[in-house]
């Protein structure tokens, strides 16, 4: 998602170009994606929610298009605060529809997903490890995220959460080496 985006595609979008907004929405959304998934986790098993979210962020994008003006930083940096806002839009909609929900019809094709065991795992696993992230500093946890779950370079997540691209590395190797304290051995049970 906030892979540098060429200056001449944007501008061209801003100013109405529909094969430029479609050709940018191309190169934003896969990170959107990643980044929604790593902040947002599974619901009951699916991404659902964080793939919902990021088409959210796209919509949001091109609704802002035409109000967009080259700052000088990253179209990158503006994409993100627009994701930040869906996701934390997202998490306060979760906390405050937590209420369980059943579908009393019942299924016409047989349910390929895994097995109750397997999602029990896969649950118990994302939870613990979203856990451990919540328990970083906002900023190591945002910088994890953007740097390992989407991919983007130290200089790229330190024009987004304003740093140095050298404090980026150093607030990264801090966080993963707090991380692997706080797991210890906690993740290793569940590898079975």
């Amino acid at each position: 998602m906030f892979r540098a985006v060429d200056p001449e595609l944007v501008r061209r979008a801003v100013h109405g170009d529909r094969g430029a907004m479609a050709e940018l929405l191309t190169d934003v959304r896969p990170g959107l994606v990643r980044y929604c998934r790593g902040r947002l986790g599974r619901v009951g098993g699916a991404y659902t929610t964080a793939d919902d979210v990021a088409q959210e962020v796209c919509l949001a994008v091109l609704r802002a298009l035409p109000r967009y003006q080259e700052q000088g930083v990253p179209f990158a940096a503006f994409v993100y605060r627009i994701a930040a806002h869906k996701v934390a839009d997202a998490q306060r909609a979760a906390i405050r529809d937590s209420a369980v929900t059943s579908t009393d019809t019942p299924l016409d094709e047989p349910d390929t997903a895994p097995g109750p065991e397997a999602q029990a795992v896969a649950t118990d696993l994302a939870r613990r490890l979203s856990a451990l992230l919540n328990r970083l500093p906002d900023t190591q946890r945002e910088i994890v995220l953007l740097r390992v779950a989407v991919g983007l370079s130290a200089e790229e997540v330190g024009t987004i959460v304003g740093m140095s691209a050298a404090a980026v590395r150093m607030a990264q190797s801090r966080a993963l080496t707090r991380l692997r304290n706080l797991a210890g051995d906690a993740l290793d049970e569940v590898a079975a």
